[in-house]
Formats: C-alpha cells, sequence, structure tokens
C-alpha cells in the first residue's frame, strides 16, 4: 500500500472503496479521485476546463466526507461535471474549502444514488489515515 491511493472492495449489494492517505486532505483527494473513477473510469479523458469553488462544514470527519463527495456526486448526476483535479485550501475535522477542476462529460457509466454512512470511519494507521467508504447505487 503506497502513501495514497484507492481500490475498489467487493461489497454485496453497493459500491465500495477502501482509501487512504497520509493527512485529511490527501485522503480526501482520494477519495474522490475513487469515486470518479467508479463513475466514469479514466480520469486522464477529463479535460481541465471549469473551476467550482466549495465550502462544507460538517459535525466531524466523516460527515464532512460524506458531504464532500454528495456534492459530486450532485454535479455529475446535475451537470454531468466531472472533477479530477482538487486543490483544498484548508482542511479540518468540521471545515473544508476547496476549488474543484475538471469538466462535463457525454455520459456517466455507472450512477451513484448516494453516499452512504454505512459503517464510515475514518482510522489513523502508522502512515496516516483509511476509510472505506460505501455507495448506494
Amino acid at each position: 500500500m503506497g502513501a495514497a491511493g484507492f481500490e475498489v472492495v467487493e461489497h454485496t449489494a453497493d459500491w465500495a472503496l477502501r482509501v487512504w492517505g497520509s493527512d485529511l486532505g490527501v485522503l480526501f483527494k482520494q477519495a474522490a479521485l475513487g469515486m470518479g473513477f467508479l463513475m466514469v473510469g479514466d480520469l486522464t479523458a477529463v479535460a481541465l476546463q471549469i473551476n467550482r469553488n466549495l465550502n462544507l462544514q460538517a459535525f466531524d470527519r466523516e460527515d464532512l466526507l460524506v458531504e464532500w463527495l454528495s456534492e459530486l456526486v450532485y454535479c455529475a448526476e446535475s451537470e454531468y461535471l466531472i472533477f479530477r483535479q482538487f486543490d483544498i485550501h484548508t482542511i479540518s475535522d468540521t471545515a473544508l474549502k476547496a476549488t474543484l477542476t475538471g469538466d462535463k462529460v457525454t455520459q456517466i457509466d455507472k450512477d451513484i444514488k448516494a453516499v452512504t454512512y454505512h459503517n464510515l470511519a475514518i482510522a489513523e494507521t502508522a502512515v496516516g489515515l483509511e476509510t472505506t467508504i460505501v455507495f448506494d447505487v
């Protein structure tokens, strides 16, 4: 396992990603990249044409992660807008400010209905943080 990344894990009815990173910002970026991969596959095919600023508040870091990914799902579902570059300006356990960069795509290969709280816990490891995120599809 490298310093940061994601992998798709088998889950009975939905999709799940195991995500890891050296800190909270890297973990959030990897979660967004992993979810984008689930939706469209090759993210390098997504141009870097559209910027979007995002400011989020939440109760804790798990809630913030769900809010973060839910915003990305909303953009994909409502505008076919997929992001592949994430500049996180500030992040704490309860707040995030970021600039997202991506572009509109012609289709979403796999629809995600929702980001769930199912067994969601961000755990500290010897190399940083890790979590498994379950998506309702």
